[in-house]
């Protein structure tokens, strides 16, 4: 494998998220041998390092993204409208299992290139559509075609998880393309219903053989709640490592557990206050010392970037901050959660939530290059530079990633992806909306994307005048 020649960033405000969140003004950066080699004012560059002017832009590590279901991007915003009870109606009950081999490649080739586009280095792949080994093989093979970090959780909603972690092919798939794979981790991804049987038993005991995690959407209103964190944490299956995605409908003793054995919440703030998961619940594990990490769920509602997942983030947790501060009829005079947390949590909070924390989610030496420039000399919004954590987080978009660096390899360089061939991705995903429309026909294609809308019911109002023109002047 060729070594990626020196990239060295100068001049940038750059924000290391070492362990006191240093903040560098007109420094730069070093990436050797796919490695941070070093931080500082006017450093020494091997002669055929490429330079890449920062001035004026903000240098951080790459984000990281720990539940994204790439395998639904082919979709992007078909879903706009749903509730998350019709997006399991969808993709649970009908219309997912129509899904190829082939679609889900098409999902997961354009959501890893997403992914990198914003500037997300590291993304979860949270599939839970590999109905066969065939479709996790189509998995990762788009995953490995394109030059991010990504990890497999998998998982299969057509059968419980006592169920596909059993089977034979199971096995011979994480036999052949995880042991020794290029991917950058496995995770077994399903849910614990809280059934007192506790079916779900098996599939932990088939991860803790396989030394994998488990990622479980856990807090889920209507879905998932304190019952399946209890027999989790009963039968010794809440370990160090565990994620638990959204988590935002759980009692105290949930969060104490999952604080006290070494587990972590990923919050995807945008699905939460929209789909009806429960309120976004960093308010509470603010309060619980829980570990956070930040994700975007899904393009076929949200948006795949984590600028949205940051700032949705703050506007939850202090709209919530607020409103229970004017129920008591106080005020609320300074943030809890500030935007440099926040901006934490999207790299080294995911970092630390994959056990990656020693090689990704900072700037320092030794760590794993991965970098992100955010410069736009031709965006308004991108000067001045006063707050860099609140410009991160409330200021940038994607259309502001100007570089992102992988392992010391350029990805993306001015603006533009660099070795990722869109017209092709393009090509599958419509492929794959062409053959679902066909397969599901039209009507129940657009009838899906536009569901029926409830009548509301209006209250009385005692000050709407029905003639209140009476007297009036001729």
């Amino acid at each position: 494998m060729s070594v990626a020649r020196p990239v060295i960033f100068r001049n940038g405000l750059v924000l290391t998220m070492d362990d006191t969140h240093s903040v560098l003004a007109g420094a730069d950066v070093l990436a050797i041998d796919g490695r941070i080699a070093a931080i500082g004012h006017a450093l020494p560059a091997p002669d055929d390092a490429e330079e890449i002017d920062a001035s004026g832009g903000i240098v951080m590590p790459g984000m990281i993204d720990t539940h994204r279901h790439m395998w639904q991007t082919a979709m992007r915003g078909y879903g706009a409208d749903w509730t998350l009870t019709q997006y399991f109606v969808w993709y649970y009950l009908e219309s997912g299992r129509h899904f190829r081999p082939e679609d889900i490649h098409a999902g997961n080739l354009l959501g890893a290139i997403e992914a990198l586009d914003a500037g997300v280095t590291t993304t979860v792949d949270w599939s839970h559509g590999l109905q066969t080994p065939q479709h996790a093989d189509a998995a990762v093979d788009a995953l490995e075609a394109v030059p991010g970090r990504f990890i497999l959780a998998y998982g299969n909603i057509q059968q419980g998880p006592w169920e596909w972690s059993a089977s034979d092919g199971f096995r011979d798939f994480h036999r052949r393309r995880i042991d020794g794979g290029r991917l950058e981790g496995f995770q077994m991804a399903f849910d614990v219903t809280g059934d007192p049987a506790f079916p779900e038993k098996a599939a932990f005991e088939v991860a803790r053989e396989l030394g994998a995690t488990v990622t479980t959407h856990a807090g889920v209103w209507g879905a998932t709640n304190d019952d399946g964190i209890r027999l989790m944490y009963e039968n010794g299956f809440m370990t160090p490592g565990t994620v638990y995605v959204h988590a935002a409908t759980l009692g105290a003793d949930s969060y104490h557990r999952i604080a006290a054995t070494g587990g972590s919440v990923s919050v995807s703030t945008e699905s939460e206050q929209s789909a009806g998961q429960g309120y976004p619940p960093t308010w509470a594990l603010r309060r619980y010392g829980i570990p956070v990490s930040l994700s975007m769920d899904t393009s076929v509602w949200w948006s795949g970037d984590l600028f949205t997942a940051m700032r949705t983030t703050l506007s939850a947790d202090r709209s919530r901050e607020h409103l229970e501060a004017h129920g008591k009829q106080e005020t609320v005079t300074h943030h809890h959660l500030r935007a440099e947390q926040v901006v934490d949590w999207a790299t080294r909070g995911g970092a630390k939530a994959l056990g990656l924390d020693s090689r990704l989610g900072a700037l320092t030496p030794g760590r794993q290059a991965d970098i992100v420039l955010l410069k736009n000399d031709a965006s308004p919004a991108m000067f001045p530079i006063l707050h860099p954590y609140g410009h991160v987080a409330f200021q940038a978009q994607r259309g502001d990633v100007h570089t992102v660096v992988v392992g010391g390899k350029i990805v993306k360089r001015d603006g533009k992806l660099v070795g990722v061939d869109l017209a092709a991705a393009r090509a599958r995903a419509d492929g794959t909306i062409s053959y679902l429309r066909e397969t599901l026909g039209e009507e129940a294609w657009l009838r899906g994307q536009n569901p029926d809308l409830p009548q509301a019911e209006l209250f009385d109002n005692p000050y709407q005048y029905t003639d209140y023109t009476a007297g009036s002047p001729e």
